[in-house]
């Protein structure tokens, strides 16, 4: 449910954030990064600015370290990751930012999976995307298809994203 305060608060958030992308894959380069691509496109025509972009193997540690420098990097109020959500054994994004994640958008994951749900079936149970707060920063980890991506960008994050960041700097 809508409520005025609501509408006031998105009405008062930013137009324009920085944002780091983050592509975690073992095959992707920044040719072949479709998804990654995507999602900067998708920010850009938002009025978002991309800070960084990076692709990263699918290892805990080089993912922790991105992280890790994505939230020194002064210009990025979010950080979006795209790939190694899934459950396979190379998969382990989540692991990497489970524990690095000071509050978790429980709501994000669910939704998310819903509306996967309604377009895949229940195939769905095996995303574990997901989102949250890291060093002052909104962060998302998203599957790398681009289908996922588009859904993910165009019915949960870009809508939500300034009101995200003016909540999280209150």
């Amino acid at each position: 449910m809508t409520t005025p305060s609501h509408q006031e608060h998105k009405e008062h958030a930013p137009r324009s954030i920085g944002c780091i992308v983050i592509t975690c894959s073992d095959t992707r380069t920044s040719e072949t990064d479709t998804s990654g691509r995507l999602i900067q496109k998708l920010l850009e025509e938002q009025g978002h600015s991309i800070a960084a972009y990076h692709i990263v193997r699918d290892e805990p540690e080089q993912i922790q370290f991105r992280i890790a420098q994505a939230t020194a990097n002064g210009e990025a109020q979010v950080i979006i990751i795209n790939g190694g959500t899934g459950i396979s054994r190379r998969d382990s994004t989540f692991e990497a930012l489970d524990g690095m994640l000071e509050k978790r958008l429980d709501g994000f994951g669910e939704i998310f999976r819903l509306l996967t749900y309604q377009e895949i079936g229940p195939s769905a149970i095996m995303s574990r995307a997901t989102a949250g707060i890291i060093d002052g920063r909104v962060l998302f980890s998203i599957p790398g298809s681009e289908n996922a991506v588009r859904l993910a960008m165009e019915k949960l994050i870009l809508p939500e994203l300034g009101h995200l960041v003016r909540e999280l700097t209150k």
